[in-house]
This record gives C-alpha cells, sequence and structure tokens, in this order.
C-alpha cells in the first residue's frame, strides 16, 4: 500500500485546506515532519488514519472533536486520502459529524458523519461507496488490514512505539490478540470448558439417577412386603439400608430383581381371587334386580285395579255429558237464523222513527215540490256558481291589502332610483383624486429597499467605528504585554542556556560520582577507576528540567501574547476597513439621518397601502350603484305592472259579488241557507228508501228463521236459547268425554299384562337380597383395589429396574468421554498436566512472537553492533500470573539474559525500533503478503544520543529500500540536518496550523 496525496480542511489544528504530496517524496525515500510542540506534526497521521478507518488512535471515541476549534460555523471539516494497492487507486473522502448553521431559519444542526470512496478508472473516479457501511467492507476489501495492523505497520504512532516491548505478558497478549485475531482459540477455550463442565454435568446427573432409581426401587419392596433374600430374612429396614450402602449397582439390581418376580406372582395371585369376586357379585346383584322387577309390576297391578274402579264410577257422569254436548251442537246450527232475524227487527223500528224526524225538518222549511231529488240538485248547481263568489267576498279585504302594498312598492323604487342618482354622479371625482394621492404615495415608498441598504451600511460603519475605538486601546496595552513577554522569554533562554553549559561542563564529574569500587565504569566499562574526574559546579539534570518546564511555560506566555496582538492587529484593521475610514461622531450622524429617511419611506408604504385599499373600496362601491340602479329600474317596472293587476282583480270581484248574494245581506247567508234546504230535502229522500229495504229484510229474515225451527227438534226459539253452549264449554265436554274413554282402555290393557305374570298378594321384601348383594360387592371391591395394587408394585418396580439398568449401561461411556474432555480442556485452558501454565490462544500467540523476535533481531543485531539480541521467554510467572509471552534481552558483554525494562533510553529506543519493525513484517506476512510502500514513525527520536541517532537513522536508510517512502515525525534538530525533504507544521499567529513543504 502507498499513501499518494492527502487534504485536510477544518480538521484538528488545520482550519483552511491544506495538501500534502507524498508522491513528491518518492525520490528521496525519507522525509521528516518537522515543527514545534503541539502544531499538528501527529494530527497528519490522526488524518490518513481517520480517512480510512473513520477514528483516530490518540483520542478513541472522540470523534466530534476532530473538529478544529479554530472554525468558524459555516467551514466545513473534511480529510481526502489517496492511495494505491495492486488492485487499483483509490480515494478516500470523510467528514466526521459536526454542528452547523440551518440553511433555513436561524440556529444550529447536526451536520451527519459522511464518507465517499472513489476509484480511479480510466482517468476517471467512478464512485464505489457512499455509506459508512458499505465504504468499511470496501476498504477492508482494498486495505487487508484491521485497524490495530495499520497502526503497527504503517503508522507507528505515538505512545505505541515502545508498548510492545516493556508490556507484560497479559498486555501484550491483548495487542497480539487485535493484531492477529486469536478470539477464536480464546472462544475454543470456552466452549472446552463449557463441554467438560457439560459433561461433568451429565454424568452426575445419570449417577444421581441410577441411584435414585435403585433407592426408590428398595423403598417399594420394603412398603409392600415382599420380603428380602433368605440370608436377609428377619433382618429390619435400617439393616437392609446398610447392606445397600456397601452393595456395588450390579448386586443390587440383581436383588430388586428377585423381588420383582416374587411381586409378579402376587399379581396373578390377586388377579385371580378378584374374577372369582366379581363373579359373585354378578349373581348376586342379577337376583336382586329380579326381584326388584317382580316389586315394582306388584306395585302397579294394584294400582291399575283401583284407578279402573274409580274410571267404572264415574261412567253416569260421562253419559249426562254426551247428551248435552249433542243438544248443543244441534242448536248450534239454529243460532244464525234466529239472530238475523231478531237484528232486522231492530233495524227497521229505527229507520221508521228516522223517516219521522227527516220529514218534520223538511216541512219546517215550508217548501211544495212534487219530486224533492230533483229539487235538491237543481239547487245543487246553483250553489255551485255562489261558492267562487263567497270566495271572492271573502278575500275582499286581502285584495284592498294587496292593491296598498302594490302602491307602496311602486314608490318605494322610484324613491330609491331617485336618491341612488345623487351619489353615481360625485364618486368619480373622488375616485380621481385618490388615485393621484395613490401614486404620490408610491414613489416615496419605492425607496425602502435602498434606504433600508444605506441604514444597515451606516449601522455596520457605526459598529465597526466603534469597535475600532476599542480595539486601538487593547492593541495598545497587548503590544506592551507582549514586550514584556518577549524580554522575560530572552532572559529564560540565557538561563537556560548557561545551566546546559555548566551541565555538559561536570556531567564527568557526575559519572565520577555514580562510580563504585569492582563495577564497570558506563562509559569505558572498566572496574578500576585511577582519576574520576571531580565535579566542581553541580548542576542536576532535575536542575536543567526545571529551566526548561520555567523556559516552555515563559514561551507559551510570549507567544499567546503575540497571537493575542496579531489577532487584535487583524481585527483592528478589519474593523477600519468596515468603517470606511469614518469616525465614530461622523458614522453616528450618518446612522441618524439614513434611519429617519427609511422610516419616512416605511411610513409612505404603509400610507399607500391604505390608498389603495380606499381607492379600490370606492371603486366596489360605483360598481355596485351601476348593479342597484338596473336592479331599481327593473324593480319599478314589475312593480307597476303588478298594480294595474291587482286594480283589474279588484273590479271583476266586485261584480261577481253582486250578482251572486241577491237578496241577501251577503253572498255566505244565502249560500247557508240554500244548503240548509237541500240537506233536508236529500234527508229525508235517504230515510224513505232505507225505511222500505229494513221492511223487506225483517220480511226475509223472519220466513228463514221460521223454516229452520220447523225442519229441527226443537219446538220453540225459547227452547233452542236454552240448548245452546259457548265454544269453549263444548270443547271442555268432548275433552272430558275423551280423556274418560283413553284413561280406562290403558288401565285395562295394563291389568291384564300384569294379571297374567301370577304375582303374589302379599307385599315383597327386598332386605335379605339387598344385604347378599352389599357383601358380595365389597369383596369385589377389595379383591379390585388388592389385584391393582399388587400389578402397581410389579410395573412400577419393573420400570424403575429397568430405567437404573439402562442408566447404569450409559454411565460407564459418559465417564469414559468425560475423562477425555476433562484432560483436553485442562491442557488448552493451561490446568492439570500443562506445566507451561499456558492457553491455547497464549500457544498460539508465542510461535507468532518467536516469529516477530526473529524479525526483530535480524535489525537489532546491526543496531546494537552485536551486542543484543531480542528472546521469548516462557518461563513461569510468580504468583500465578499470566505466562508464556515473555520477552528478554540477551546480552552477548555478559552473556546473560536480563529484562528489557533495564535497557537505557536509546537502547529502549532501538530495541523497540526493531520489535515495531519486526511486527510489523510478520503482520504484513498474515495479511496475504501486502506491499508497504509507506511507512510512518511518529516517536520522541529527542532521548537518543549522537551515535544511537546515527544507527537508527541507517536503519530508516535501510527501510526506504525497494521504492519504500518513510516518513519521520520529530522535532529533533539534528534529524533535520540529515533530512533534507520535510514537510514543516507551523502555527499561524492567528491560532490555525499550516503545512508547508521544503
Amino acid at each position: 500500500m502507498q499513501l499518494h496525496l492527502l487534504e485536510v480542511e477544518g480538521f484538528g489544528p488545520f482550519r483552511d485546506r491544506q495538501v500534502v504530496d507524498f508522491d513528491a517524496f518518492a525520490d528521496d525515500g525519507i522525509f521528516l515532519i518537522a515543527g514545534r510542540t503541539g502544531a499538528g506534526k501527529s494530527s497528519i497521521l490522526d488524518a490518513v488514519c481517520f480517512a480510512l478507518y473513520g477514528g483516530v488512535p490518540r483520542y478513541e471515541g472522540g470523534e466530534k472533536r476532530l473538529r478544529s476549534d479554530h472554525c468558524e460555523p459555516d467551514d466545513v471539516t473534511e480529510v481526502v486520502v489517496e492511495f494505491s494497492t495492486p488492485a487499483g487507486r483509490y480515494r478516500v473522502t470523510r467528514s466526521p459529524e459536526y454542528e452547523r448553521p440551518k440553511k433555513r431559519g436561524g440556529g444550529m444542526t447536526v451536520q451527519s458523519a459522511a464518507v465517499q470512496l472513489d476509484t480511479l478508472v480510466g482517468g476517471e473516479w467512478i464512485g464505489l461507496a457512499a455509506k459508512e457501511r458499505e465504504a468499511a467492507y470496501e476498504l477492508d476489501e482494498i486495505l487487508q488490514l484491521s485497524r490495530e495492523q495499520f497502526l503497527q505497520v504503517i503508522l507507528l504512532a505515538q505512545n505505541r512505539f515502545s508498548e510492545f516491548l516493556l508490556a507484560g505478558s497479559r498486555e501484550r497478549q491483548a495487542l497480539l490478540r487485535r493484531l492477529f485475531g486469536t478470539e477464536r482459540f480464546e472462544d475454543v477455550q470456552t466452549r472446552f470448558d463449557e463441554r467438560r463442565k457439560a459433561a461433568e454435568r451429565s454424568l452426575g446427573a445419570r449417577l444421581a439417577t441410577v441411584s435414585a432409581r435403585l433407592d426408590e426401587g428398595e423403598r417399594l419392596v420394603d412398603n409392600a412386603d415382599l420380603g428380602h433374600d433368605s440370608d436377609a430374612q428377619g433382618g429390619d429396614t435400617a439393616s437392609s439400608e446398610a447392606e445397600s450402602l456397601v452393595m456395588t449397582t450390579d448386586e443390587r439390581l440383581d436383588r430388586l430383581r428377585r423381588a420383582q418376580a416374587r411381586a409378579d406372582y402376587r399379581a396373578e395371585r390377586r388377579a385371580a381371587e378378584r374374577v372369582d369376586a366379581e363373579k359373585e357379585s354378578d349373581a348376586a346383584d342379577a337376583a336382586l334386580a329380579t326381584l326388584r322387577d317382580e316389586q315394582r309390576a306388584q306395585i302397579e297391578r294394584d294400582r291399575a285395579r283401583a284407578a279402573l274402579d274409580r274410571l267404572e264410577a264415574e261412567e253416569h257422569r260421562i253419559a249426562d255429558a254426551r247428551t248435552e254436548l249433542h243438544e248443543a251442537r244441534t242448536a248450534e246450527l239454529l243460532r244464525g237464523p234466529i239472530t238475523a232475524a231478531a237484528t232486522a227487527s231492530s233495524a227497521l223500528d229505527a229507520s221508521i222513527e228516522a223517516e219521522k224526524r227527516a220529514r218534520a225538518v223538511w216541512a219546517a222549511h215550508d217548501i211544495v215540490t212534487d219530486d224533492l231529488a230533483e229539487w235538491a240538485a237543481e239547487r245543487t248547481r246553483q250553489t255551485g256558481t255562489w261558492q267562487r263568489a263567497a270566495e271572492l267576498e271573502g278575500s275582499a279585504s286581502a285584495l284592498d291589502a294587496e292593491l296598498t302594498a302594490a302602491a307602496d312598492a311602486v314608490a318605494a323604487a322610484t324613491a330609491r332610483i331617485e336618491a341612488a342618482e345623487a351619489d353615481r354622479l360625485a364618486l368619480p371625482g373622488q375616485l380621481e383624486q385618490l388615485t393621484l394621492d395613490r401614486d404620490a404615495a408610491r414613489q416615496r415608498a419605492d425607496r425602502v429597499a435602498d434606504l433600508a441598504a444605506a441604514r444597515d451600511g451606516a449601522a455596520v460603519r457605526h459598529a465597526a467605528a466603534l469597535e475600532a475605538e476599542r480595539l486601538r486601546v487593547a492593541h495598545g496595552g497587548a503590544e506592551r504585554e507582549l514586550a514584556e513577554a518577549s524580554a522575560a522569554l530572552a532572559a529564560a533562554q540565557t538561563a537556560l542556556a548557561q545551566l546546559r553549559q555548566r551541565r555538559l561542563d561536570g556531567i564527568a564529574g557526575e559519572l565520577a560520582a555514580s562510580l563504585q569500587d569492582d563495577e564497570a565504569c558506563p562509559v569505558c566499562g572498566s572496574p578500576e577507576h585511577p582519576a574520576p574526574a571531580v565535579h566542581t559546579d553541580p548542576v542536576s539534570a532535575d536542575d536543567v528540567d526545571e529551566a526548561e518546564t520555567e523556559r516552555d511555560i515563559i514561551a507559551r506566555r510570549e507567544r499567546d501574547a503575540a497571537e493575542h496582538v496579531s489577532a487584535l492587529r487583524a481585527d483592528l484593521a478589519a474593523a477600519v476597513t468596515r468603517a470606511d475610514g469614518r469616525a465614530a461622531d461622523e458614522a453616528a450622524t450618518e446612522l441618524h439621518d439614513a434611519t429617519a429617511a427609511h422610516a419616512e419611506s416605511v411610513e409612505a408604504s404603509h400610507e399607500r397601502t391604505r390608498l389603495e385599499q380606499r381607492r379600490d373600496a370606492l371603486i366596489e362601491r360605483i360598481r355596485r350603484l351601476e348593479i342597484d340602479r338596473e336592479r331599481d329600474s327593473a324593480a319599478l317596472a314589475a312593480a307597476r305592472e303588478e298594480h294595474s293587476l291587482v286594480a283589474q282583480r279588484m273590479a271583476e270581484a266586485r261584480q261577481a259579488i253582486a250578482d251572486a248574494k241577491g237578496p241577501f245581506d251577503s253572498v255566505a247567508a244565502r249560500l247557508a241557507a240554500t244548503l240548509d234546504e237541500v240537506q233536508a230535502a236529500l234527508a229525508l229522500v235517504e230515510a224513505s228508501a232505507e225505511r222500505e229495504r229494513r221492511a223487506e229484510a225483517a220480511t226475509a229474515a223472519m220466513l228463514e228463521r221460521d223454516a229452520a225451527l220447523a225442519a229441527s227438534e226443537f219446538p220453540d226459539v225459547a227452547a233452542v236459547e236454552r240448548a245452546l253452549r259457548s265454544a269453549a264449554s263444548q270443547a271442555a265436554l268432548e275433552s272430558r268425554i275423551t280423556q274418560h274413554a283413553v284413561l280406562r282402555e290403558k288401565e285395562r290393557a295394563i291389568l291384564l299384562d300384569l294379571e297374567l305374570r301370577t304375582l303374589p298378594e302379599e307385599p315383597i321384601d327386598l332386605d335379605p337380597a339387598e344385604l347378599r348383594s352389599l357383601a358380595a360387592r365389597q369383596r369385589w371391591s377389595a379383591a379390585v383395589d388388592e389385584a391393582g395394587r399388587a400389578a402397581a408394585v410389579a410395573e412400577q418396580l419393573a420400570a424403575l429396574i429397568e430405567a437404573a439398568a439402562a442408566e447404569h449401561a450409559r454411565t460407564a461411556e459418559d465417564a469414559a468421554e468425560y475423562e477425555v474432555l476433562q484432560n483436553l480442556a485442562d491442557t488448552i485452558a493451561g490446568r492439570g498436566a500443562n506445566t507451561r501454565k499456558m492457553t491455547l490462544e497464549t500457544f498460539v500467540l508465542a510461535a507468532e512472537l518467536e516469529e516477530i523476535v526473529e524479525a526483530a533481531n535480524r535489525r537489532l543485531g546491526d543496531m546494537s553492533t552485536g551486542r543484543y539480541q531480542l528472546r521469548h521467554s516462557d518461563a513461569l510467572a510468580a504468583r500465578g500470573a499470566a505466562s508464556g509471552l515473555g520477552i528478554v534481552v540477551f546480552d552477548a558483554f555478559t552473556g546473560q539474559t536480563r529484562p528489557a525494562q533495564s535497557l537505557s533510553g536509546g537502547e529502549t529506543f532501538l530495541s523497540s525500533l526493531a520489535l515495531a519493525l519486526g511486527l510489523a513484517e510478520v503482520v504484513t506476512a498474515r495479511a496475504g503478503g501486502i506491499r508497504l510502500d509507506t511507512l510512518f514513525i511518529d516517536e520522541g527520536f529527542g532521548s537518543l544520543d549522537g551515535d544511537t541517532l546515527d544507527v537508527a537513522m541507517r536503519t530508516l536508510d535501510e527501510l526506504r529500500q525497494g521504492g519504500r517512502t518513510v516518513g519521520v515525525i520529530s522535532h529533533v534538530e539534528a534529524m533535520q540536518e540529515q533530512i533534507p525533504a520535510q514537510l514543516s507544521v507551523r502555527a499561524t499567529p492567528n491560532g490555525p496550523s499550516v503545512i508547508e513543504t521544503r
């Protein structure tokens, strides 16, 4: 994998877009990323890691802090990385989640994290993925490295460099597990432990089951009193239980099988006894049932005899009822003719009386005519003509009111037309004046936008002028603080330089003071010290560190003061520019004038709106007046026409009324008198006709009644009325007769069958037979219970023996399987016979560690001139701590191994570098042998002396062989002199950092 290009914007310390072209360093092979502490050197590697994996190693889980604190709300945060692999060239564009202003309205909104993966095809970038999950999957296929592997083989990040060398076995195991993905071996160990525990539980459960089955079987034998073997006869339960404790499972099974044979024999005997008892019970029940049947028959015979005697005694009353029912049915045939004759006679008498009353009413009118019907018809025809005149006479007042209303409508329509005409003539002049006023207001209001812009500009200039006056005062104070901080920094630098010089001058004396007799000199290695140097001016490393700390604090103050002055200077220049060179008083006057002009224009805009509304209302009023004039003209014409029609109807009505009333005071009076006369005539005609019809009907009904009575068995009408009965009485008589006949025939049939059975006359006694049946049933029930208990004991004992034998047979297989699983699980988990106490995962990682150490030693031997070698140690750790992944250092000078923690700072750096490069080679090989064309090392080279630094530089030179590009992050001046190709990260005075190529 090779990096080609990095673009960073709004990320970490970088606000503006910074571009790093890694291809520019391909010819040199090695380049330095230099800059002051805190400028953002490591942020370049953070940006690469974030683009490829969406996270930063230095602050896990803090993606929201990736956005630069120097960004304005509208600034973009984005990282772009171009890289290539044998599969092709790719570009990743990634942004974290951050807040930005809303595009609509006020306030802030969250800009979601985004990623875009493209590939270069035919000179054009083609999109591969635009979602987080899809991009992660594609990058995993392309890079073939996890993030932990990437940080270990490509980005040797700060604070991780010596971690692997100095870590304990447990910490080293955690790191190797992340790199090589060996969690599956821990899962294997866990699964084997679970299988061992499951097998142990299964074996224990099976053994417990066998014992429980045997115990239950022995308790069943004791409770059923099945007895024991001959040698145990007569013993008690306690001795039997004691025997069970010393007997084997097979012996206990044999003893239970013998008890089962006795239980089977007992069950057969009890079954035979149950069959005999059942036969005796059935015979007793049959005898009792026969006797009970004869008793019931005897009772039924006596009852039938008594019922038949009662029915025979009632026979004379039933005969009277038959005679009464026959006469009632015969008389029922004459009910119709007798009733019809009586009704016709009554109707005839009523019609004669009605005719007399109608004739008296007609005579009161004193009218003589030969034909009443003809006279009534003539008078009816005349009343039809008079009826219309009567209606007109009744509505005369309504016609008068209608004529008055029509005259009022004509007058009202005329008044409306005259009133509206005056308004219609005056409104056009008002409309013209409103239009002139509206146009004048519109001209003043059209300048609102221009005057608002002028007012806003004046406000900005006024605020800027005030800000400029404030910033001038602040800038003067800040420059004084900067001068003081610069003087203090110069004094601190001078003091630090003097301390360092004194420290270097007295280093020999300091080393001599630590020499001990017969101990090797750390410089020459000699155990003899003939002329040790004298330390005359002691300056300790703590003194130098304290001076450096003081210098750094003052430097930060000076830098902060310089940044503050620069910021104020920039802000002052910006404020003067925004104020357009105006003083505060001048800007305030302009703002006041612009605000007044704008307010006047706004008021003109409101006035224009009001005038337009009044003009529109006036136009609408003119239009409504035209519509009303047309409507009122039409209403006046209609009112005049209606008035003429009403007057004409009034004259016609008066003529018709005069013709119809004749000599009467009114038409209604004449009409009422004539109607009374007609009704009296018609009533007399109708009454005479009705009397004639009733007379004919009465004669016919009497003749029909007399004929029917002559043909019947009754002498007169009174005899018929005595014999008549209602329908309910007839039904009751018939039901009584029928029920008596049916009951008598039924009782005769019952008694005939019972008399044929020759039953005894004395009552039958059931008590002896019931006692015999009860005793036989009790004996059968007891036999059934005994047989059931015996069979249940035999079946239960057989089931327990079978279950115990089956479980006992499977126990041997489970025991063998458990032993194998236990030994295997203990070995994998570092227990039992595993004397090294190494788990399976540790064993696998130990093999990987041996390869890593072997690869590291190929460089460490050259870097230490053959003195040091790293060795894998699987020695047992103290107090049961994790072991198997130890690393010790073999010192060729002494021929002994020692802990890595005993190395000096420079030796630790070289060993860590060799181990990290060896780890990178092994991880690369495990990842499919991918080629690493770009490598970054972020570590403090400042702890190395000159010779060690030369060795480190030679090692870095070797790394660039084969076209590899190596980037080193350091602020050591010696490395800046030895590496000409450089990226300089510099913090600007106003805060954000920039990247410059040298």
